[in-house]
This record gives C-alpha cells, sequence and structure tokens, in this order.
C-alpha cells in the first residue's frame, strides 16, 4: 500500500506506546473497533518489535512502526511487520534503508532545508513533528507554499479539539495523536474508552471531508 493511499483510508493515525504484545493486541483491536486503520507503534519501549508483529495479525489494521532512529531498527521494525517508518527527524540513512525494502517513510521535517533533503530522496510526504511546538498550522501552510505538491502528518500537541484546523489544511494529509490511546487509558486498561476516543476522533475526520 503506498503512503498516499493509507493516509487517504487513515486521515488519523493513533501513536501507540505499549509495554507488552498483549497491551498491544487489546489497544489494536479497541482502535478497530473505533474505526480505526492504522497505527504506529513507536520503538520507545523493548516491547516494540513485539507488539508490531501480534498487531499486525489483527484484522483491518496497518501497523507502522514509530521512533525510528537508525537503520537497525528499520531492518527490526520491517522484520516484525511494519508496514511503514516513522522518526522524529530527518535522517538519510534510515529512509534509504525504507526505500531498499520497498517500505513507505514519513521523516519528520520542520524547516525548509529538511524539506529540501527529502525530496532529494524523492518523498513527498514527511511528518510535521513536533507539530504544536514548531508552530502547528500556520507553519505547516508557510512551508507548503515553496514546497508545492509536498503532504506533511503533524504529530505532537495534536488533540480531537484542534484536529479539525490541522485537516482543513490542504497540504495535510493525515494526523498522528496519542490522546485516544494515552499511556494512562493503556496502563488502566480502559479500552472502551480507546474505542469510544477512537470513534470521536474518526467521525471528526469525516466531517472534515476526510
Amino acid at each position: 500500500m503506498s503512503i498516499h493511499t493509507m493516509l487517504a483510508e487513515s486521515p488519523v493515525v493513533p501513536v501507540v506506546v505499549v509495554d507488552s504484545a498483549d497491551e498491544g493486541i487489546k489497544v489494536g483491536q479497541a482502535l478497530v473497533a473505533g474505526g480505526i486503520r492504522t497505527a504506529e507503534v513507536t520503538f520507545r519501549t523493548a516491547a516494540a518489535a513485539d507488539a508490531i508483529r501480534a498487531m499486525s495479525d489483527i484484522e483491518g489494521l496497518n501497523v507502522g512502526a514509530g521512533t525510528v532512529i537508525n537503520p537497525a531498527q528499520v531492518d527490526e521494525a520491517i522484520a516484525a511487520g511494519a508496514r511503514y517508518i516513522v522518526s522524529p527527524g530527518f535522517s538519510a540513512d534510515v529512509v534509504r534503508a525504507a526505500q531498499a525494502a520497498d517500505v513507505p517513510v514519513l521523516p519528520a521535517c520542520t524547516d525548509g532545508s529538511w524539506l529540501m533533503a527529502a525530496r532529494e530522496l524523492g518523498l513527498d510526504v514527511v511528518k510535521f513533528f513536533p507539530a504544536g511546538v514548531m508552530g502547528g498550522v500556520k507553519a505547516i501552510q508557510a512551508l507548503a507554499a515553496p514546497f508545492p505538491g509536498m503532504g506533511f502528518v503533524p504529530t505532537g500537541g495534536v488533540s480531537a479539539a484542534n484536529l479539525p484546523d490541522y485537516l482543513a489544511c490542504p497540504a495535510v494529509k493525515a494526523c498522528g495523536g496519542s490522546w485516544m490511546v494515552s499511556a494512562t487509558l493503556v496502563k488502566e486498561g480502559r479500552y472502551d474508552e480507546i474505542e469510544r476516543l477512537s470513534a470521536e476522533a474518526v467521525a471528526i475526520a469525516k466531517e472534515c471531508g476526510r
């Protein structure tokens, strides 16, 4: 699946942090029940690869790996079943490793220099992180002007409250967020609430024409 197809089908991408494969499965099932079709599992815990492997078996869920910062993690994530790679910054080595495996990759780019580097490697969609700190919608609009055709996936500071503002921006292809899968909800096993918040996010996206 191309990155464009994936993001068109999944305008809201939950950023998931779990400490076990079992947590990952339960979170993934709640996301699907709420209408979410993709999830980014971050490499912030030792359980990331196992969680990706387990969640990849959930029908209807497209699982990627986030917080990938080196080529070794790219290989580990893909071996576990990750269908796309997300980085918190720009690394040409990470991008090339994902491209060599024919797996979509979204490095974070927050200024013109990084966007030019992304373009040089053939990318036309990037992550924008941390979106809230880096200027939000206004910053994306400003960067999109000199880079026509470049798409952005803002993450960091995105919430149900400002999701419509981001999705109203043509350059925004999808939004990443953790509000529906917060650490508190996961640790407390509040999977019904994860499902509810996921359904709410999907509804907001549909209201925005996504």
